[in-house]
């Protein structure tokens, strides 16, 4: 392998780590701007327009995300189950096609962000149960409890579903690793 070869690599390397560092805490930056709406965020976008652009890859600037998440509020109870939560979402997102249409995109990512948001509650779940030992019964109850904020949260996520599409055209235009991909 040539030396230049090496150099470029090496540059590539550098380049997508400084990405993935900006886009995490770019997510971050965006749920402390939006805390002032309950349960409506720009997460589940980001994570379904990160890992359209960048699919495997994408799990680095989630987990920037999670970290910051931690480091900043503390690594509390409420945060471990984020470590699996939004994995999930990725995860989901990863079934799609790579070559799926911006027209299939603009319908299918709002919905699989707004089941996220419904969901979000219940995904939660498990982890609260085991933390704090609560039965199955108390887990439903916790789950239910928490349906109104769950479809908030739905809702919001729905309508910022909407926004993937325009940012992941931008995201494929302007990044030069991504400039064969439509």
């Amino acid at each position: 392998m040539s030396s230049r070869t090496q150099s470029n690599k090496k540059a590539l390397i550098i380049y997508q780590i400084i990405i993935f560092a900006f886009l995490g805490v770019l997510m971050y930056c965006s749920k402390l701007f939006m805390e002032v709406l309950p349960n409506i965020h720009l997460l589940g976008m980001f994570t379904v327009c990160f890992t359209l652009a960048y699919r495997r890859k994408a799990l680095f600037p989630i987990y920037v995300y999670v970290f910051l998440n931690g480091l900043l509020c503390g690594f509390d109870a409420w945060w471990y189950p984020y470590l699996y939560i939004w994995t999930l979402l990725w995860g989901v997102t990863m079934l799609l096609p790579k070559n799926i249409s911006y027209k299939a995109l603009a319908i299918i990512c709002p919905i699989i962000c707004a089941l996220h948001g419904f969901a979000f509650g219940t995904l939660y779940a498990p982890a609260q149960m085991l933390m704090w030992h609560l039965t199955f019964e108390q887990t439903i109850a916790w789950i239910i409890s928490g349906l109104y904020f769950d479809l908030i949260h739905g809702i919001g996520n729905f309508a910022t579903g909407f926004l993937v599409v325009p940012l992941l055209q931008l995201i494929r235009k302007l990044d030069p690793t991504l400039k064969n991909k439509t």
